[in-house]
C-alpha cells in the first residue's frame, strides 16, 4: 500500500467515525434511558417526592393562602420546580457515576473508542428529561387542581429556565460521584439535598423562617434558581436581579466542575 492509499483509507476511516458520533451520543442516552426506567427506585421518588409535597402543600393547604405578591400555590409550583430538578440531578449524576465508579463500569467505557463526552452527555440528557416530566406535572397541577393561572408565555418560560438551571445541579452531582463511594452516594446526596432545599426557601418561603436562612441562602445555588422561577410566575414581582441569579449560577456551576 502506498502513502497515497494509507491516506485515502485514513481518511474514510475518520469520516465514517465523524458520521457515528451523533449515533453513539443517542445509542448511549438511549439506554442510559432504558436502565433507569428498569430502576424504579431511582425514577418513582425523583418524580413523586416533589409532587406529593405539592399536593400537601400547595394544593392541600395552599388554597387561598399568599406567598408575599403572589399565592402560596403559584410559588410552589416554582419552589418545588426547583426541588424536583434539584434531585433528578443530584441523584441521575451523583448516585449514578458513583455506583458506575464501584463496579467497574466507567474503566470498561474507557477501553472502548465511545467519546467520553457522550457518557455524561446522556446522564445530563436524562437529568433534564426528568427534571422536565417533574416540572410539567407540577404545572398541571397546580393548573387542574390549584387553580393556578399564568399568562400563557409564562409556562414554556418557567419551564426552559428550570432546565437551563439543572446544569449547576448535574456538576454538584459530579461532585458526589468522584468523591463518594457508590454505596455512600444516595445518603451523601440526600444530606446534600434537603439541607440546601430547606435553607433556600424551597419548603417553607424565606419570609417565615428565622433571620439567619435570608442571611445564608444567597450563598446557595438552589435560592437563585427558586428566585429566577419566581421572576417568571410573578411576572418579575419577586425574584430580584436576574442577572445576579444567573451569574451566581454560572459561577456554582464552574466551581463544581472544577471541583469535579
Amino acid at each position: 500500500m502506498n502513502a497515497t492509499t494509507a491516506t485515502d483509507a485514513t481518511n474514510g476511516t475518520d469520516a465514517r467515525v465523524v458520521r457515528n458520533v451523533p449515533r453513539i451520543y443517542w445509542l448511549e442516552t438511549k439506554f442510559e434511558f432504558l436502565k433507569l426506567m428498569r430502576l424504579p427506585a431511582y425514577v418513582v421518588p425523583t418524580i413523586a417526592f416533589p409532587l406529593v409535597f405539592y399536593v400537601f402543600f400547595g394544593i392541600g393547604f395552599g388554597s387561598g393562602k399568599m406567598a408575599g405578591a403572589v399565592d402560596l400555590a403559584t410559588y410552589l409550583i416554582a419552589s418545588y420546580g426547583t426541588f424536583g430538578v434539584m434531585g433528578a440531578s443530584l441523584f441521575g449524576l451523583g448516585a449514578g457515576v458513583a455506583v458506575e465508579r464501584g463496579q467497574g463500569w466507567m474503566q470498561v467505557k474507557r477501553t472502548t473508542p465511545m467519546p467520553l463526552g457522550a457518557y455524561f452527555t446522556a446522564k445530563i440528557a436524562l437529568s433534564v428529561l426528568f427534571s422536565a416530566v417533574i416540572v410539567v406535572l407540577l404545572c398541571a397541577l397546580g393548573f387542574l387542581f390549584a387553580g393556578v393561572r399564568l399568562p400563557p408565555a409564562a409556562w414554556p418560560l418557567l419551564l426552559l429556565v428550570l432546565l437551563l438551571g439543572a446544569l449547576p445541579f448535574c456538576a454538584l452531582g459530579l461532585v458526589v460521584g468522584y468523591l463518594a463511594g457508590p454505596n455512600s452516594a444516595p445518603a451523601v446526596v440526600n444530606l446534600i439535598h434537603l439541607p440546601l432545599a430547606f435553607a433556600s426557601g424551597l419548603w417553607i418561603p424565606l419570609e417565615a423562617l428565622p433571620r439567619f436562612f435570608h442571611v445564608l441562602a444567597p450563598f446557595l445555588p438552589p435560592y437563585h434558581l427558586s428566585q429566577l422561577a419566581l421572576s417568571v410566575v410573578s411576572g418579575g414581582v419577586l425574584g430580584g436581579s436576574a442577572v445576579v441569579h444567573v451569574a451566581a449560577l454560572a459561577g456554582f456551576t464552574v466551581v463544581f466542575l472544577l471541583v469535579a
